[in-house]
């Protein structure tokens, strides 16, 4: 494997506990979706469960962690969208 190849820290999964409607549940994704949501629930004025929690109300029968990923996608996607 190369240096161009090898995975970046940000690549590391990342386990969370959150409390979702009453309830702990874990979360894993990697450090690099967990930033990218920070950064939107402050961006938001939510706290990191608060955006978990919404995402998850508006997931279906997704993965949570999947679904998390989804959002934090499409919301760069959109950004960069703007930004063109």
């Amino acid at each position: 494997m190369t240096d161009e190849e090898a995975p970046s820290p940000a690549a590391g999964v990342k386990k969370r506990s959150l409390v979702i409607a009453g309830h702990r549940t874990s979360v894993s994704l990697e450090a690099a979706f967990w930033d990218a949501l920070k950064t939107i629930a402050k961006e938001e004025n939510l706290s990191l469960a608060a955006l978990v929690a919404r995402v998850d109300a508006k997931r279906g029968g997704a993965n949570l962690s999947s679904a998390l990923r989804v959002f934090a996608l499409e919301r760069a996607m959109a950004a960069s969208r703007r930004e063109a």
